[in-house]
């Protein structure tokens, strides 16, 4: 509560100071060194869509499935899942409910299946994007899952795993500063800091270029089929800007940079030293259908 009580300018101030002391903890017991090759998931699925086109529920399940258990290196999703929360844990899952694309209930589901089977009770369980500050859940969570879909964004050239926390400060607009540059601070919030165990990007129908606030094209849309999972949102985000960057090149014909660009990632490695960026250091697993993979 004191920190909200902070001016925006004394709390990127006191942020940033926490960034240049030491590395950025993301979740227990997760952190990066100069010499660490960081593990990103992707998996795709041909059928993830019906003949009607709406997702397959057991088809995202066995998706996150696959991507948790390369990610840990486990043989059995609960198993993997027990890695990630503990049985006495307080559980918010973060998600997206911007109505042209949302995380989807499918995904929603599919993680609280796995949390639930990893022994929370239902009752520790809460999700939620917009209203998290007056959630019981999220106010006592001791752990935190991350999904949102990958988008195009007027402020800060993408919505990724790292904006999405943006929910978690009472006023969001103070963030759009110098396109959304410190969104990085968001995860070192008190309400944030150190509780995050998984972050999963959704590449379901990715939305690659948009004009506006608000703007949407389904044209501007593709089914890549896709989820990307990985335990530093960083280095979630960089692989999912790539594959943006890429469709972008495809769909007009040239280098078209995104606008804003979206300097957030990189500066949440290169500013507040928290997770990876460089795809040098990203050990990239891409799992199932191939096709059209673009990375």
């Amino acid at each position: 509560m004191k920190k909200r009580s902070l001016s925006r300018r004394e709390f990127l101030k006191e942020g940033a100071g926490a960034a240049l002391a030491g590395t950025v903890m993301l979740s227990v017991p997760f952190t990066v060194s100069a010499r660490d090759k960081i593990r990103v998931v992707m998996v795709r699925d041909a059928g993830l869509f019906d003949e009607a086109g709406y997702l397959r529920a057991a088809t995202v399940q066995q998706m996150l499935d696959r991507a948790v258990l390369a990610l840990l290196e486990e043989k059995d999703p609960v198993t993997a899942w027990k890695k990630l929360v503990m049985a006495d844990d307080i559980v918010g899952i973060k998600t997206n409910v911007w109505k042209n694309l949302p995380t989807t209930a499918e995904v929603e589901n599919a993680i609280k299946t796995r949390v639930m089977a990893a022994g929370i009770p239902e009752k520790s369980i809460s999700i939620r994007d917009r209203g998290v500050l007056s959630d019981p859940i999220f106010q006592n969570a001791t752990a935190l899952i991350n999904a949102r879909p990958m988008r195009t964004h007027h402020w800060s050239g993408l919505g990724t795993c790292l904006k999405n926390y943006i929910m978690f400060v009472p006023r969001p607009p103070e963030y759009h500063d110098d396109s959304c540059a410190d969104l990085a601070l968001l995860w070192n919030l008190p309400v944030t800091r150190n509780k995050t165990r998984l972050n999963i990007l959704v590449m379901f129908t990715p939305l690659f270029h948009s004009i506006g606030p608000h703007g949407f094209n389904p044209e501007h849309t593709w089914r890549y089929n896709g989820l990307i999972v990985g335990r530093d949102p960083v280095a979630v985000d960089a692989v999912g800007r790539r594959i943006i960057e890429a469709k972008r090149r495809e769909f007009f014909g040239e280098d078209r940079p995104l606008n804003p660009p979206a300097k957030h990632i990189d500066l949440a490695e290169t500013r507040h030293h928290m997770g990876v960026a460089d795809p040098a250091r990203i050990e990239l697993i891409k799992l199932g259908w191939q096709e059209g993979v673009m990375i």
